[in-house]
């Protein structure tokens, strides 16, 4: 059963922190390429041959969602804390 809670707990930290993963990975990329980015307008950013810019806005607007996901991300840490909280008190004990 606690493996069950410590899996679900990891998915809710893990799905609620995606938003926050894409924006950090479209600001690296933007830096790398030297475009600009920002979540007013799409910017040409040329990559490889291929004009990345609506990719990259993309990635840097689906933050917006993170207002959404954050609090299930703080109630995956949470679960994970009181599990934790608990496996080193059943240890301490024995």
């Amino acid at each position: 059963m606690k493996r069950i809670a410590f899996f679900i707990c990891l998915a809710a930290l893990l799905i609620g922190l995606l938003p926050v993963f894409s924006v950090i990975i479209a600001s690296v990329i933007a830096s790398i390429t030297g475009c600009d980015l920002d979540e007013g307008s799409i910017h040409a950013c040329m990559a490889l041959g291929a004009d990345i810019g609506p990719t990259l806005y993309t990635m840097f607007v689906l933050g917006w969602l993170g207002l959404i996901t954050l609090p299930i991300a703080a109630l995956g840490a949470l679960g994970l804390l009181i599990l934790g909280i608990i496996s080193l008190f059943q240890k301490l004990r024995r």
